[in-house]
């Protein structure tokens, strides 16, 4: 018996921010299917843009992309209305996330997503290209969690496949890759890898003055976790932990410390 194809969540989003004297405003912004923009308002100079994605979550099938470029000038951050979910996808179905930055000479782009839980039987490809010019700051994030350890989730069979590439002027700065497949939950146990971790983050900073934020940033860190410059103008860091709740614990201060303000409010809720 043959069976019917179910329906798929379709979404895009593009938008562009331009300099207005010293305050950044929307330039471009287009928007269609499950992925929509937020833009609060703020008492201050920089633009925020929250994403939101009204499927609900993300399974096999569905294909979403976004694309952000911070003009001359401009300070942006985007990140998420809640965390992200990789939902059970149905055999031979794969999502697709594609996510583009591109940031101008003079401006910052601050790409906070919060976190992406991934559930037993997901099933995703994503990408992250980010293109900085000379005289660009970025700051990135990115978190996964292997199943809510409230909910008892196990993670015993995934495929998901995630390509981070930070270039300036096309020469990668920055190049990272997770390939997750069969069983999470175990692979993690293994002392080399997790030691029974749920959690794990990622965080790069480029900036002029990257330097001066390691020291004060591994004074805050956990035992599992590490901070290195790889650049002059380029600070990574890795954290694990037992759980979100534990990450969150240790990425709020760290963000706070290296985005030099608040934080979007949907971090802090």
């Amino acid at each position: 018996m043959q069976v019917e194809a179910q329906p798929r969540a379709r979404g895009a989003v593009r938008l562009t921010a331009k300099a207005v004297g010293r305050a950044t405003k929307l330039d471009q912004l287009r928007q269609q299917g499950a992925l929509k923009l937020v833009l609060p308002t703020l008492f201050r100079d920089d633009l925020e843009a929250v994403l939101v994605n009204t499927s609900g979550g993300v399974t096999g099938g569905d294909e979403l992309s976004v694309d952000v470029t911070a003009r001359e000038g401009t300070t942006v951050s985007v990140t998420t209305q809640a965390a992200e979910r990789l939902y059970r996808a149905q055999p031979g179905e794969c999502a697709r996330i594609s996510n583009r930055v591109d940031v101008e000479a003079g401006a910052r782009l601050n790409w906070l997503p919060q976190e992406t839980i991934l559930f037993d039987r997901c099933a995703a490809r994503r990408t992250l290209d980010v293109e900085l010019a000379v005289g660009a700051t970025f700051l990135m994030v990115e978190s996964l969690i292997f199943g809510r350890a409230a909910m008892g989730e196990v993670l015993r069979a995934a495929d998901f496949n995630d390509r981070i590439a930070i270039r300036r002027k096309g020469v990668p700065v920055y190049l990272d890759g997770v390939d997750l497949r069969g069983d999470v939950a175990r692979q993690m146990m293994a002392p080399a890898c997790g030691a029974g971790a749920q959690a794990v983050s990622s965080i790069v900073l480029v900036h002029p003055q990257a330097a001066a934020f390691l020291a004060p940033l591994r004074a805050m860190l956990p035992f599992a976790a590490g901070a290195s410059l790889i650049a002059e103008d380029v600070l990574v860091m890795r954290v694990v932990a037992a759980d979100g709740f534990a990450l969150r614990e240790t990425l709020v201060p760290v963000l706070m410390l290296l985005n030099e303000t608040l934080l979007p409010k949907s971090w802090r809720l």
